[in-house]
């Protein structure tokens, strides 16, 4: 499509509108910059909801699958190949775990997650046939397949997809006491975001996770941690879950593991837990396939060096000092941790998406989200330069009125 206007009369024409995408249309991107059709360039602040933590392009992950690609790129599951012996033994050892799983989507993975959770619950607690319980918060989002959008609070995820899978109990994120009462003898698992993401970035309250953690090792519940927005250096460690000293029973990871260029999913955790999958039990034709861990190897071997985790601990409390002075005129709040943030704006300033498009003019991309909040969350290789053009932008959108 030679201009944006085309593309997107086509897109609208033969695509189904399960999105609503900003007006733009992206042809080429490098580092924390696209650009598109016509030839203009844009600051991308969103990152690919954090899959796109290595920047765009990053050349180290695109010499990966390009040596890969020369090679082999799927054998199935069927039979073994090179790259995932040490594809799992390396995603274990980041985790401090045993044992990897590997799949495709997010969804994916908390799918399997899920699956895991029940098996363990009949096979290793000993909860009778069909009566497992998985205790999920709130305002949760952790993927669109029928069963994960049954225990989903968005109705726009939600409704109109019944009838629901059965099995799972909601309560307030945040809140212990609420957690605890719902934690019966058949509850197999607690499944919680560290950060809520699509909810608009919300941090728990301090000493949340801690809770969590030894609530779920005193009543013999799996406590699975979903890091696929949150995790792999988002926060300015690993996983979100370091900043409680928390190591939860089961990681559940996507996005960022596959650079941006392929998707790669995992659910890790120990011997005890993913031991109880058998041969013809669970599986995924491409999950672990040879060219998702050639690239999914390189994004582990960067985050061995931490300097993407240190990165985003220093531009993000940069991020967050900026953004909090924003707090009391068009901004009601900010959250979040790292280089990951939801900005809160005054109604009165406009939607979160009218920002977005305000913002897209200008050159900076970022996604809004339930109404009033925009969601900031730029590759952790974004130079201070960058990241203050953007926030200047910001600045300049809302002082607009």
């Amino acid at each position: 499509m030679s201009t944006t206007a085309e593309a997107l009369r086509s897109a609208e024409a033969h695509s189904a509108h399960n999105y609503h995408p900003l007006p733009v249309v992206v042809a080429s991107a490098e580092g924390a910059w696209m650009t598109d059709v016509e030839g203009r360039r844009f600051l991308d602040m969103l990152a690919g909801y954090s899959a796109l933590n290595f920047g765009h392009g990053n050349r180290r992950l695109l010499d990966a699958a390009k040596a890969q690609l020369e090679r082999v790129t799927l054998t199935s599951r069927a039979f073994h190949h090179d790259r995932f012996a040490d594809f799992c033994s390396e995603l274990a050892a980041l985790c401090g775990k045993e044992m990897v799983l590997p799949m495709n989507t997010g969804a994916e993975a908390v799918e399997t997650a899920v699956k895991t959770a029940r098996k363990w619950g009949y096979e290793v607690k000993g909860v009778p046939d069909g009566q497992a319980k998985i205790v999920v918060a709130a305002n949760n989002f952790h993927g669109r397949t029928t069963t994960i959008v049954s225990f989903s609070t968005d109705h726009e995820a939600r409704d109109h997809y019944g009838p629901y899978t059965p099995g799972f109990e909601i309560v307030p994120y945040g809140d212990l006491t609420a957690l605890a009462a719902a934690v019966t003898a058949n509850t197999v698992a607690v499944l919680l975001e560290p950060i809520q993401g699509e909810a608009g970035v919300l941090v728990p309250p301090a000493g949340y996770l801690q809770g969590v953690r030894e609530l779920t090792r005193e009543r013999n519940v799996l406590f699975m941690a979903d890091e696929i927005q949150s995790g792999l250096g988002r926060t300015g460690k690993t996983f979100a879950c370091e900043h409680e000293d928390v190591v939860p029973d089961v990681y559940i990871l996507g996005k960022a593991l596959g650079g941006g260029v392929v998707p790669v999913s995992a659910v890790i955790a120990d011997r005890d837990v993913l031991g109880v999958f058998r041969p013809g039990e669970h599986g995924s034709t491409f999950g672990g396939n040879p060219l998702a861990c050639a690239v999914a190897l390189e994004v582990i071997a960067m985050l061995r060096s931490g300097e993407h985790q240190q990165r985003a601990a220093e531009l993000g409390d940069h991020l967050h000092r900026e953004l909090n002075l924003l707090v009391g005129g068009a901004v009601t709040a900010v959250r979040g941790r790292g280089l990951w943030a939801g900005v809160d704006i005054d109604p009165s300033h406009g939607t979160g998406r009218a920002i977005s498009e305000r913002l897209m003019e200008r050159g900076v991309l970022v996604k809004d989200t339930h109404g009033a909040t925009i969601r900031i969350a730029p590759p952790l290789v974004i130079s201070k330069e960058d990241l203050d053009w953007g926030l200047d932008q910001l600045r300049d959108v809302l002082a607009e009125g």
